[in-house]
């Protein structure tokens, strides 16, 4: 059984996605906020365990801990983070850590542990980290600029990523949606075309197919799920 590491479990999307791999035979290692609990009726092989992914001690001990549990880790999608909104001449330094803090440290720890595990073993690995459309398209990330740029930073990461880990079949990959349909977004967004939305199902069978072996083909990916138009 080849175990998943799945970050941001308890959100809207991370559901879907824990859903998903438990469906297709994976060992699912969900993480969530402390104080947080994963609610839903999965069936299958779950584990969830409460960890602070902006904290490094945390993630190396939580990393440390399901390597010596459970194995062999072939797989971990970094799906946790946050959005918020504001325009550039109000983005204040404390935005910025707060947006880096929760959309670029909370997937650096963890992959950066990972990626060192898989590329001791012999049977390679996917790393794979949750994009957002504002971080690739400047017109769309006017009004959430701090947001933006943390995100912005996971394609280089992936990049390095990829540079150390791909002569081992380590593989990096970002998956860009753009406004993902969740009741969370619908009600904040009450006016919007929800038709013209991605679905977290659609994202959820696209996360999935990078990780099997078919998806292992797509070197090097960048995956735009921007919805229809």
């Amino acid at each position: 059984m080849k175990n998943v590491v799945i970050t941001g479990a308890g959100g809207n999307l991370g559901k879907i996605v824990v859903d998903k791999f438990l469906k297709t035979g994976f060992r699912v290692l969900a993480t969530v906020s402390p104080g947080k609990e994963l609610t839903g009726d999965f069936k299958g092989d779950l584990h969830v365990y409460p960890v602070d992914l902006t904290n490094e001690k945390s993630v190396d001990t939580f990393t440390d801990f399901i390597i010596a549990e459970h194995g062999t880790i072939n797989t971990a999608l970094m799906l946790a983070g946050g959005f918020a909104a504001g325009e550039l001449s109000k983005t204040s330094a404390n935005d910025l850590q707060k947006m880096y803090s929760l959309n670029f440290e909370t997937a650096f720890y963890m992959a950066r542990n990972l990626h060192r595990h898989m590329l001791e073993g012999d049977s390679g690995g996917r790393l794979v980290f949750m994009g957002s459309k504002p971080s690739l398209v400047p017109k769309d990330a006017r009004h959430a600029v701090a947001y933006a740029l943390a995100k912005s930073l996971l394609f280089r990461y992936a990049e390095l990523l990829n540079a150390e880990g791909q002569h081992k079949g380590v593989i990096a990959a970002v998956v860009v949606p753009g406004v993902i349909d969740t009741p969370t977004n619908r009600e904040a967004m009450p006016q919007a075309n929800f038709s013209t939305w991605v679905s977290a199902e659609d994202i959820a069978f696209a996360l999935h197919y990078l990780c099997t072996e078919k998806g292992a083909s797509l070197n090097d990916p960048i995956l735009k799920m921007y919805g229809s138009r």
